[in-house]
């Protein structure tokens, strides 16, 4: 199944006319602005009315900043069944993933990689390799979740020109017993049971609580593969005076997959012929498994000094650890025998720990009998990171006779008691930052502000020593935005971020960092009384000071002083991207919520050469729900549909597919709802991961999830 999208990006446009002329009929002002303050009200489920801080600090709206910005509200995860933080992904406009295997994800956007999240708004980093499951991190404890497209380096510091993720916890802000608890079984025995209580805890409601919970086990469409997870979230929120709130709480997940798949399966025959596996085929052993465990402690302080100044203090303590044995398969496979593969047994621990302090200071000052608005903040993280790994003994290493009769079934070797040191890593980041939004009139204002960033590494990275770093980068942020009507603003803004990158020249030194810059100019809309909000954006990513190999005159390889193995590299000009995206999200007409999205790029090197090919160039996304009010109100339907196109990487790839899931809802009375849940409904076969190295992974099939919710 196929789609012309930029027939269809065209048509989702040309479908608004007709809203665009009822709401100038019907719409009054929805920018009322009482000193220069823009009121919010908002009707819909897909839709959000809270202020952000994940791109400026500034405590903005979505229209008021100046970036692509998405968010999925708890209705839209609700109503689609996302569980997993990589699951807001795939469901997100102009973002996508690879899963490398059960536990590791990478998530791209306009052409790079996504290395930076936030939660709460605080700049977070994954464990090294994002082996400890962060990726796979439940999303039932988050209120919603945001997604800021293109450089964040005013916020995140450190990361490339792609997007950032913010995770927004749930808060304790009721003060009447209130919550949900709901049980749901789906495909491959899948099951679950989770609830999500709030109250308040004494007669006035200042201090009060509120507890998540959730339990799931199942098998999967892989052969062997089950997993078993428990989640738990608490949050104690306190207002210690009328102006201050005190909030203390923490989560913890616990995955325990048995025979997770560690890298993929072929995706072509040694004889260069593509492969045309089962979904359910798997390369792991029945022997493996890779336990990963998340604990997050944190405390906020919010206090009001009532003359506009307001206080943000955040502190994070996150542990993560993993423990797994694994078994890589990998070589030429021989079509006809079914030989060619070698294992590479591998058993590992690792623990990584991160403090995080963010504090910051905002509020308005007046300036030409003019309000304005600014932040300033400071940020401290450190993580350590350690992974030691266990040799193989005995019976390592042995080649697989015949993979088509592979069913798990394979020698686990002896390995050694004492550990030895793969990582033992420190990384370090400090970042000033400060922001203004100056009203120059009432329709045009500009935001200016930067960043001074500092990042540091050391340690042992897999028998190197590695220490590098940069100090005190500065990270400039421009952004502009003009009303052309009420329901209209243009924008355009210039965002930076750094990479640092451990590199070194012909003469030792480490190179700069990578550089990206990012060029937005954009138009967001709002049509029946703030109901349907449209958002359209055309961007420019530069990314420069790219590490590249040295090559002497005489085509010869120059390596780092002092070292025979470290091939010394130039910085070069690097990749640029550019594209745009459209999304709309909101409520047209009552009881119908949509939110549907179309993004292209295009990324080539110095070279005009493509680059990252496993990222999907084009990306159509619609979820929509429909409440049969006029018939039958009691029921909901809704469905999705999401196309990319072609991705390859080396020698393999996958053509482009569309993926069509349904939802449906019936509530029994006010308290008890039936929702059913169908992926992947024409049951297309696809590839979600390819690599160079010739591996391939498939996604689900068709599948369904039945669920029975309590509300009270």
């Amino acid at each position: 199944m196929k789609l012309n999208l930029l027939p269809l990006a065209a048509a989702i446009t040309l479908a608004l006319n007709p809203l665009v002329t009822l709401a100038e009929e019907q719409s009054s002002s929805i920018d009322t602005k009482d000193q220069n303050i823009e009121k919010i009200t908002i009707k819909g489920r897909y839709t959000v009315n809270e202020r952000i801080d994940t791109a400026t600090g500034l405590g903005l709206s979505l229209r008021e900043t100046p970036q692509s910005v998405s968010v999925l509200t708890a209705d839209r995860i609700q109503d689609q069944g996302l569980e997993t933080v990589i699951d807001t992904v795939l469901a997100t406009v102009g973002v996508s993933s690879k899963e490398a295997d059960n536990v590791r994800n990478t998530m791209q956007a306009r052409g790079f990689d996504i290395t930076n999240y936030q939660i709460d708004g605080v700049p977070l980093s994954w464990s090294l390799g994002g082996d400890s499951g962060e990726t796979i991190a439940d999303v039932s404890i988050y209120d919603r979740v945001e997604f800021v497209r293109g450089s964040t380096g005013l916020l995140t510091g450190a990361g490339d020109p792609s997007a950032s993720i913010n995770l927004v916890r749930k808060h304790a802000d009721s003060t009447e017993l209130t919550g949900y608890v709901d049980a749901s079984y789906g495909s491959w025995d899948n099951r679950q049971l989770s609830a999500d209580v709030s109250s308040g805890l004494n007669k006035d409601g200042t201090l009060r609580g509120r507890v998540v919970a959730k339990y799931s086990d199942g098998d999967s469409y892989s052969d062997l593969y089950s997993n078993e997870k428990n989640v738990f979230y608490g949050v104690l929120e306190g207002d210690i005076t009328s102006d201050t709130l005190l909030r203390v709480g923490g989560s913890y997940q616990k995955n325990t997959p048995k025979a997770p798949v560690w890298g993929g399966l072929p995706g072509q025959f040694s004889n260069g012929k593509p492969t045309d596996w089962d979904e359910s085929t798997t390369t792991a052993a029945s022997w493996t498994y890779w336990d990963t465990e998340s604990t997050n402690l944190f405390a906020n302080m919010r206090h009001n000094f009532g003359n506009g100044l307001e206080l943000l203090i955040d502190y994070n303590r996150l542990e993560y650890t993993q423990h797994s044995k694994l078994l890589y398969l990998y070589g030429d496979l021989d079509e006809e025998m079914g030989s060619g593969l070698d294992s590479w047994p591998y058993k590992s621990s690792g623990k990584s720990s991160q403090d995080s302090f963010d504090v910051q200071l905002k509020g308005d000052y007046n300036l030409f009998s003019r309000e304005h608005d600014f932040v300033i903040g400071a940020l401290y993280s450190k993580q350590t990171a350690n992974t030691d790994s266990y040799e193989p003994l005995t019976d390592a290493f042995l080649p697989v006779d015949n993979f088509y009769e592979w069913n798990g079934v394979f020698a686990e070797p002896n390995w050694s008691d004492e550990p030895t040191v793969e990582q033992n890593m420190d990384t370090e980041q400090r970042g000033y930052y400060a922001a203004s939004r100056i009203n120059i009139t009432d329709d045009f204002n500009i935001i200016a502000g930067g960043r001074i960033a500092s990042w540091q590494r050391s340690g042992i990275s897999y028998d190197v020593n590695t220490d590098y770093g940069d100090d005190n980068v500065f990270i400039p942020y421009v952004g502009a935005l003009y009303d052309i009507t009420e329901q209209h603003r243009v924008y355009f803004s210039y965002t930076d971020i750094f990479q640092p990158q451990n590199a070194q020249d012909r003469n030792g030194y480490f190179l700069d960092p990578t550089e990206g810059s990012t060029y937005e100019l954009g138009l967001k809309s709002t049509y029946l009384e703030d109901t349907l909000h449209v958002s359209f954006a055309v961007f420019r990513i530069e990314q420069d000071n790219l590490a590249q190999d040295d090559i002497d005159d005489n085509g010869n390889v120059i390596y780092v002083p002092g070292s025979v193995i470290t091939k010394a590299q130039v910085a070069t000009n690097g990749i640029v991207s550019k594209g745009f995206e459209l999304e709309v999200v909101g409520r047209p007409v009552e009881g119908w919520d949509i939110n549907a999205g179309y993004s292209q790029f295009e990324a080539e090197n110095a070279n005009n050469v493509d680059v990252n090919t496993d990222h999907p160039r084009k990306q159509f996304k619609l979820f929509t729900t429909y409440n049969l009010g006029d018939f039958i109100p009691q029921l909901t339907v809704g469905g999705g549909v999401s196309w990319q196109s072609k991705t390859y990487a080396g020698s393999v790839s996958q053509t482009d597919y569309t993926l069509v899931d349904l939802m449906a809802r019936y509530a029994v009375n006010e308290s008890i709802s039936f929702q059913l849940n169908v992926e992947n409904l024409l049951d297309e076969k696809y590839y979600n991961y390819t690599d160079s190295g010739n591996e391939v992974r498939f996604g689900a099939p068709r599948n369904a999830t039945l669920s029975v919710n309590y509300k009270f």
